[in-house]
């Protein structure tokens, strides 16, 4: 099988951390160059993570012929910019969450992604590729707790650092973005379909501007998902999953561990069954879903189109936090 070379813009803390270990310890990839504009940090993360080439700007890592896929772990706002760039350059692109910075620019890309048939362009939503996601939709599925009627959710850590991204407005910042995301996402698929309404509260941190603490309600026809995401609580995940004849309770849904096995528990008729999941690295399963999509020419996992449909329902939230009122979508 072909190996993919990677490129990664960026020193970020997700490429450094997660990524790049996954991509060199996939079976379908290799990380061949990494860009920072202080050519100093790039040869420093290059030393120390093995990696051959580095580059002291984004546009030097886009013109080397050598990669064929970029990975985008910047700041919200410069995600689509930056994969555009990427595409006009030649690239396949994995660009982090959330793809942009609503929904008006989501679907810009989208239409863009149209003018590079041949190229792949996937939002890097992790945690959908780990096992975990396959057995409990399998469950809803098969009706394993009967039918679904609620979804719960929680995201949340502690983060008060005014030079953070995740505190800056005109990068994107705040918790909805960074991880309420996640609790929309995960209501869309297991419930197999778009919400019809949304109802959203926002508190705004009033020394940094962005959202400290969100909660939203997502009806789909007369079943729920409710979530609530923070930047400023304890550091905590769960989603619950009730059905009218049991529930799937998943205690890391997120930021599932690469070396330890993670447990969910099914109850059904008063009894709460332990399913343990083994060690899995979801970030190399994700990189070897996209690159064979490349190898194989076949469709990404998940296409744009679901990226646009998730910042669809994030601009809802917001909108609907700002309003006070529920947004029908």
């Amino acid at each position: 099988m072909k190996s993919i070379k990677w490129g990664i813009i960026s020193t970020a803390k997700i490429g450094v951390k997660y990524l790049i270990p996954a991509i060199q310890a996939s079976d379908t990839g290799t990380v061949y160059a990494i860009a920072s504009r202080d050519l100093a940090k790039a040869e420093k993360a290059a030393e120390e993570l093995n990696i051959p080439v580095s580059h002291g700007s984004y546009e030097e890592l886009l013109a080397d012929d050598k990669i064929d896929a970029i990975y985008n772990p910047l700041p919200n706002h410069l995600h689509v910019p930056w994969t555009i760039k990427a595409l006009e350059a030649g690239k396949h692109v994995l660009c982090e969450k959330p793809v942009a910075l609503d929904s008006k620019e989501a679907e810009s890309l989208l239409q863009k992604t149209k003018e590079f048939p041949d190229l792949k362009v996937m939002e890097a939503f992790m945690y959908r590729f780990h096992p975990q996601w396959t057995v409990a939709r399998n469950m809803v599925k098969n009706h394993e707790i009967g039918a679904i009627q609620s979804i719960q959710s929680v995201f949340s850590y502690y983060n008060d650092d005014p030079e953070n991204i995740r505190n800056r407005p005109n990068m994107g910042g705040g918790g909805l973005m960074d991880i309420g995301c996640y609790c929309i996402s995960l209501s869309r698929i297991i419930f197999g379909k778009e919400p019809d309404s949304v109802y959203g509260e926002i508190d705004i941190d009033p020394n940094f501007g962005v959202d400290r603490k969100a909660s939203g309600i997502l009806t789909f026809g007369d079943r729920t998902a409710t979530f609530t995401c923070s930047t400023q609580m304890q550091n905590y995940q769960r989603v619950l999953i009730f059905g009218t004849d049991g529930m799937i309770e998943i205690v890391i849904p997120f930021n599932t561990p690469a070396d330890k096995p993670v447990n969910f528990y099914l109850t059904k008729n008063g009894n709460r069954e332990t399913h343990e999941i083994p060690a899995v690295d979801q970030y190399k399963l994700q990189a070897d879903a996209f690159c064979r999509s490349i190898i194989n020419n076949t469709a990404v996992p998940t296409p744009l189109e679901d990226a646009v449909a998730n910042m669809k329902v994030i601009d809802a939230v917001f909108e609907s936090g700002k309003s006070g009122k529920v947004v029908e979508l």
